[in-house]
């Protein structure tokens, strides 16, 4: 075999592996990869947080209308604010029916991210975004629900960023995870899909 063949037989094997990882990654995410019935593969279900003005938040406060959920954390230099910009972008163009939606920023850096952080930093958005912090043992428990995936890196003179899942969750009217919500489109296609569970 030449060496040209075989680079591209290289590349070619490495672009299946990532191929199948994705779809690996993405069947478990939404809970159709699993042996053990629909009741084991779900995502989402109780929390109990505080939001930012450090009121109790949990769950229970979205049943009947359809929300997004999104794990970050306050200090993240670009992801985290992009994405909540991106949901800003949709509930405007949800317009009034913005108010029968909801979304929520969960932290993933409960350490850092108090009600008062989280107050400032989700007045930058929408103001149908809600934050919601909590100890460590609630933000597991939270993480542990969705599926979150998130951990501490160090950085320099004691420092740290947190590596955390980026996914956007639609969940139902009955709190019920619904799929991945893209925000790779125009907003106004994003809110025609959203107000499809209105």
């Amino acid at each position: 075999m030449s060496v040209r063949a075989s680079h591209i037989l290289l590349v070619l094997t490495a672009f299946l592996s990532g191929l199948v990882i994705f779809l690996g990654v993405f069947l478990f995410a939404s809970g159709q990869l699993s042996g053990s019935g629909p009741t084991a593969s779900a995502i989402g279900g109780p929390f109990q947080l505080i939001d930012q003005d450090g009121k109790p938040i949990s769950d229970k406060d979205f049943k009947g209308k359809p929300f997004l959920v999104f794990f970050g954390y306050t200090h993240c230099p670009d992801v985290c604010p992009a994405t909540l910009f991106e949901v800003s972008e949709v509930l405007r163009a949800l317009g009034p029916d913005a108010e029968r939606t909801g979304a929520l920023f969960i932290t993933v850096d409960p350490e850092r991210d108090t009600p008062a952080a989280m107050k400032d930093y989700v007045a930058s958005f929408d103001g149908h975004v809600r934050g919601a912090t909590g100890d460590e043992a609630a933000i597991a428990a939270a993480e542990k629900a969705y599926r979150v995936y998130a951990k501490k890196v160090p950085g320099e003179h004691g420092d740290y960023s947190m590596d955390h899942t980026a996914l956007v969750y639609l969940m139902d009217k009955r709190g019920r995870f619904v799929a991945p919500f893209s925000l790779k489109r125009r907003p106004e296609e994003a809110a025609a899909d959203l107000r499809k569970y209105l």
